[in-house]
């Protein structure tokens, strides 16, 4: 069963640093590839960047590049992310998310089954 778990979130004043986690099942974090993704108010969820299951391949979306970065602590089953300098635009919930099937590489919104419950980043002036 695909479960995922973040934390981390808060408030933060504009140019601070956050750290996000995803806590995954042993299966999960082995077979999967997991991602971050994000939804501002009004705005629809997409993609901050993920990495697969061997943590080989990693992915981060153009408005976060050279800012936000992923790692993952294989004895926890838990992926990161990490954020610098943070931005007013970076407000949004953060989630977790797998994919429907393991072992298939996508960055794809419309292919992400599993999430978890989401953790709010606020980012103030």
């Amino acid at each position: 069963q695909v479960q995922l778990v973040e934390s981390g979130g808060g408030l933060v004043q504009a140019g601070d640093s956050l750290r996000l986690s995803c806590a995954a099942s042993e299966v999960t974090f082995k077979n999967y590839v997991l991602a971050w993704f994000r939804q501002a108010p009004g705005k629809e969820r997409e993609i901050v960047g993920g990495m697969n299951w061997s943590g080989v391949r990693l992915y981060y979306a153009d408005a976060v590049k050279g800012r936000f970065s992923i790692s993952r602590d294989n004895a926890k089953n838990t992926m990161y992310l990490q954020m610098n300098s943070l931005s007013l635009e970076d407000t949004a919930v953060y989630y977790c998310g797998a994919p429907a099937t393991p072992y298939r590489t996508t960055w794809d919104l419309k292919d992400y089954t599993y999430w978890g419950q989401g953790t709010q980043v606020t980012v103030s002036s």
